[in-house]
């Protein structure tokens, strides 16, 4: 008697499918035979939606609309069709783009690389049918990569050799294009003499020498109304790039090394010569005056009621000395509608670490900060954090001034002024590193 056949009685396994939407991409260099009633878009087109459909059981799907570029040359990426088909990728709303050949995409390996890129970042693949590349499989990625590879050889070729023209042209005194500097003008590719913009050169050269002071030098010519060629007035960092730019005193510069430019010189070299030495004496003499006389406790996080940055800065009356936060609007010499454009360094100071001697006992404070440090110091408990914010108060006075601008700028992340007060942001980070940092130091003094 024959075996009967056992029947499973358990629940049958079935593979999901997930849909993936293929957009056909088309394209044909000459517009000959587009007017037929099948030509070679249509061809292409054809063969790439057959291939689809044998490939339904992976779950591909033709999309509706058709990207064919008829009479677009492959050398370029700017072809209605392949922007439009760019664009849809870009709104998520392609999985899969078939083409009857690679070149038909590109025929260009750095535009190729670009388009993959697009492809990798929103997770689409690419099939060529004709060519057995499909980047749906491991063999089609290795290819890829493989391709991809000699698109970045011929992208670093390429650079080596524009770096080393741009090099030898520098070495000849060649202009290598861009914005020409004030008091030159651009013509048949060489720096040609403005002589109204000249005139505003060597005056300010001259001028340093006797006063050795761009903020006077910028101080004048913004009363003067002066802007340059593109409209810009000159604050005292253009002044100081010019000052340092030795394409006035004739020569061309490549990676730090002066050459003898093809341009005429707009300073004598005995000029040029006096304004360095001018400017390396009061670079060593500012700096130090700075360093030992002009703590500035709020550097880069103090802004005023505009969202403008204010800068320390510091005058001398009667042999005191005066600090002050002053708007980057005034120092650059521009209109600053702000109502407070400038404060006193000493009160703004003090009242920032007053408000951060109340903001550290805060129970708000102490609580976020405990949740925070806990992650990364096992077994911390909130009052051990409590005693840690509370110590700032009494360490404050004893601190050297560097030190206190340390913590400062490490619990600080802005101060904002207004006419109603400030607003201090703190940095949750550089909380959690103070209280690991007084706590090692409360360990250390107790052992």
């Amino acid at each position: 008697m024959p075996r009967p056949k056992q029947q499973s009685t358990g629940p049958v396994a079935s593979r999901v499918v997930l849909k993936k939407r293929c957009a056909v991409y088309t394209r044909k260099s000459s517009e000959e035979g587009l007017d037929m009633e099948f030509n070679s878009l249509d061809a292409q087109r054809e063969a790439c939606e057959a291939y689809v459909v044998s490939q339904k059981a992976e779950g591909w799907v033709p999309v509706p609309d058709r990207y064919d570029d008829g009479g677009f040359s492959g050398g370029t990426l700017e072809r209605p069709a392949l922007q439009r088909l760019l664009a849809d990728i870009e709104a998520g709303r392609v999985d899969i783009v078939v083409v009857y050949k690679i070149d038909r995409l590109s025929r260009s390996l750095m535009d190729f690389a670009k388009l993959v890129e697009v492809f990798e970042r929103k997770g689409v693949t690419f099939v060529s049918v004709t060519q057995s590349f499909n980047t749906t499989t491991s063999m089609g990625r290795l290819t890829l990569n493989m391709l991809l590879s000699f698109a970045q050889f011929e992208r670093e070729v390429i650079g080596e050799r524009i770096r080393d023209k741009f090099a030898a042209s520098r070495r000849k005194g060649m202009w290598m294009g861009g914005w020409a500097p004030l008091g030159y003008d651009v013509k048949d590719r060489k720096l040609v003499i403005n002589e109204t913009e000249a005139k505003v050169v060597r005056r300010i050269f001259d001028r340093f020498v006797k006063c050795g002071s761009p903020t006077i030098i910028v101080r004048e010519l913004t009363a003067e109304g002066f802007v340059n060629k593109y409209g810009q007035k000159l604050d005292k960092g253009r002044i100081y790039k010019l000052l340092n730019n030795r394409i006035y005193v004739g020569d061309a510069v490549h990676k730090g090394t002066a050459y003898p430019g093809e341009h005429e010189a707009l300073i004598s070299p005995a000029t040029w010569d006096k304004t360095q030495s001018i400017l390396a004496a009061n670079g060593r003499k500012r700096a130090g005056m700075v360093r030992a006389q002009t703590p500035a406790l709020l550097k880069g996080l103090l802004f005023g009621p505009t969202g403008r940055a204010m800068s320390p800065t510091h005058t001398r009356k009667s042999q005191r000395l005066y600090r002050y936060y002053v708007s980057q609007a005034v120092i650059k010499g521009e209109a600053d509608g702000s109502p407070i454009s400038r404060v006193p360094a000493a009160e703004i100071e003090r009242a920032v670490v007053d408000q951060l001697r109340v903001l550290l006992q805060s129970p708000e404070i102490v609580v976020a900060t405990w949740r925070a440090a806990r992650k990364n110091i096992e077994g911390l408990r909130e009052s051990e954090v409590r005693e840690a914010l509370t110590q700032f108060d009494g360490i404050w006075d004893e601190l050297f001034p560097a030190e206190q601008t340390r913590i400062v700028h490490l619990l600080v992340g802005r101060v904002q002024v207004s006419p109603h007060g400030i607003d201090i942001s703190l940095r949750a980070a550089g909380l959690t590193s103070f209280v690991t940092d007084l706590r090692t130091k409360l360990d250390r003094k107790a052992a």
